[in-house]
């Protein structure tokens, strides 16, 4: 029996989802033997290639679909209709139905170039939006306290699918014991049907791995998290540690949000049932937008799919208008806002500053950069649109204006349509810049010391920024300070870290020329670069004297060249276990 071309078109689309998620499933799997065997640049390699996965297999299968069906079939929105029928059909019992709908959206747009975005033509809203139903697969493991709470924890680790041994486990759990009975709620410690509730799924990023769940009793529920990690050095030095260790233990909703933050590596976890991970994942963290869950576990093209939708929901409401975002404008992006959506929209200006000597080119190279690096919670995730339309009634006049004025090959009004052929959108902060005129001096002082701490543990992870500037970098919601402004971005082992030459007068010692190439910098001169005030400046150089000594910088860079990962955990240093037992650092 001959298929109708829709109904070809549908299933080849199918066939190249399933392909996508072959492979990415394999590549997650296998982050269980990677953490066994502390291989952390392969790990590093991994998370980049199924990044890149997405497009790849967008590429296969559209040139599938170039190769299989005339013109005129693929590029008729009639039969496009016929084939999401088809295709809604077709996935209508699968249990990640809503990443196969994502994948279809990629190519209708891929097709039309962004165009004739229509839910009639592809799936704007979900097929099964309003007839959503339950896998009924059980996605944790639960164990009833009975007041041991060292025993709950024993069982918590040992009975996770991990191959290492623990090297102290007693000791581990009697730390994590005497927290939880410190900070719990009185009602959960009392409750004789308190339990720990984990997913059987273990999350891994760069070099740790973490047991996800909650703990439920006495009417209250709170999140649980339970850091792994190996011993000191495994997999860099010979004679590490193979042996694991519970790093500490979070209960903490904003700390437990901070792990599945937007600045982070996505994490490679197992996931059955996409839609019901992330519902229990929002039970954890109930203020995460959905989207930010579904790319925090690799599904990042869906994670678009779901801000795209919340974008449209929030926009019909018609209860404000995009605004430029407060803050000094940039010289390489015009940026403006919706205020209550919580999201910046960035678009590449015409023609920049002549102080940027940057190409539209090679600015996005740099947010395509950011992408498949670790992001080490220092660097704001980024979606990426092309030819989004909004009524023009949705924008502020000013903003408008601006947007046309200094973008207008990219924004441009047709009758009472705003096109913007193409922009990035990240997480809404406060500009640093802002945020230090504004706190207390209590605050500053923590945030100076955060934003030090961005610039060093972007370093680790062999990123230097570039443009350091106060206004480069935001401030969130937990008062973690975010670098967000990628045009100068680059690969920390690039720059020639360089001292200044001594001079006297005019004339440098010993003969010295100041020549200057092109990624030369120099560590000495970033004070009054960063900071024209000098209360501000006294105050950060005292905090991290270190960022102003290029011996600092060549030593880390030298460290990366030797092959050395260096890890920064999404928690504070004094939340880490450590010292004899009985004694807590947090």
């Amino acid at each position: 029996m001959k298929h109708a071309p829709a109904y070809r078109l549908a299933t080849t689309i199918l066939h190249g989802f399933d392909e996508y998620r072959a492979r990415f499933k394999e590549i997650t799997a296998d982050a269980s033997r990677r953490f066994r065997d502390a291989a952390w640049r392969e790990t590093q390699q991994a998370s980049a290639e199924r990044i890149n996965l997405y497009k790849e297999k967008i590429d296969v299968t559209l040139g599938r679909l170039k190769r299989t069906f005339d013109p005129e079939v693929v590029s008729h929105c009639e039969c496009w209709r016929e084939a999401r029928n088809h295709y809604a059909e077709l996935i209508s019992l699968r249990l990640d139905y809503e990443l196969a709908e994502t994948f279809f959206n990629s190519l209708f747009c891929a097709i039309f170039h962004h165009r004739h975005i229509r839910n009639d033509w592809m799936f704007v809203y979900s097929s099964r939006e309003d007839a959503a139903h339950r896998s009924g697969i059980d996605l944790c493991r639960r164990k009833q306290v009975n007041g041991d709470w060292q025993a709950a924890l024993k069982w918590a680790l040992i009975d996770a699918p991990f191959e290492n041994r623990f090297a102290e486990i007693d000791q581990d759990t009697h730390l994590g014991a005497t927290f939880l009975q410190q900070h719990l709620p009185s009602a959960m410690l009392d409750d004789d049907d308190t339990e720990i509730e984990l997913l059987n799924s273990v999350f891994y990023r760069n070099k740790g791995a973490y047991l996800v769940g909650r703990i439920i009793g006495g009417g209250e529920q709170v999140p649980l998290v339970l850091p792994v990690l190996h011993g000191e050095g495994f997999g860099e030095q010979a004679g590490g540690d193979a042996s694991l260790s519970l790093d500490t233990v979070l209960i903490e909703t904003d700390e437990v949000s901070i792990i599945f933050s937007f600045t982070r590596a996505y994490f490679q976890v197992e996931v059955a049932v996409p839609r019901e991970f992330v519902d229990y994942l929002q039970q954890l963290m109930p203020h995460k937008p959905e989207g930010e869950l579904y790319a925090s576990i690799g599904f990042f093209k869906h994670g678009k799919t779901e801000l795209f939708r919340a974008l449209n929901r929030q926009v019909a409401k018609r209860e404000e208008q995009f605004i430029i975002a407060p803050g000094v404008r940039g010289m390489v992006m015009a940026v403006f806002v919706l205020p209550s959506f919580r999201t910046v929209f960035k678009i590449i200006k015409d023609k920049f500053d002549p102080a940027k000597d940057v190409t539209h080119a090679v600015v996005r190279e740099k947010y395509r950069l950011v992408k498949r690096h670790d992001r080490v919670g220092r660097m704001a995730d980024t979606q990426e649109f092309s030819n989004f339309i909004v009524r023009q009634d949705h924008f502020a006049p000013e903003c408008l204006e601006h947007l046309l004025e200094v973008a207008p090959s990219t924004v441009v009004l047709k009758g009472d349509k705003v096109i913007i052929k193409h922009c990035y959108t990240e997480r809404m902060m406060t500009p640093l810049n802002i945020y230090l005129e504004q706190c207390s001096d209590q605050e500053k002082e923590m945030v100076l010391k955060d934003y030090g701490n961005a610039i060093k543990q972007m370093a680790a992870a062999n990123i230097f920024p570039g443009d350091m500037l106060l206004k480069n970098f935001g401030v969130t919601r937990h008062g973690r300070v975010i670098f967000y402004d990628y045009d100068e971005v680059c690969y920390l082992t690039e720059c020639r870290f360089r001292h200044m030459p001594k001079s006297q007068g005019n004339d440098f010692q010993g003969g010295d020329t100041l020549s200057i190439g092109p990624n030369d910098i120099f560590p000495e001169e970033f004070g009054p670069f960063m900071f024209a005030n000098k209360a501000l400046r006294d105050m950060f150089m005292a905090q991290h004297p270190e960022l102003f000594d290029p011996e600092y910088w060549l030593e880390l860079q030298q460290a990366i060249i030797d092959g050395r990962v260096i890890d920064v955990y999404p928690y504070r240093n004094k939340q880490r276990f450590a010292g004899s037992i009985g004694q807590l650092v947090y």
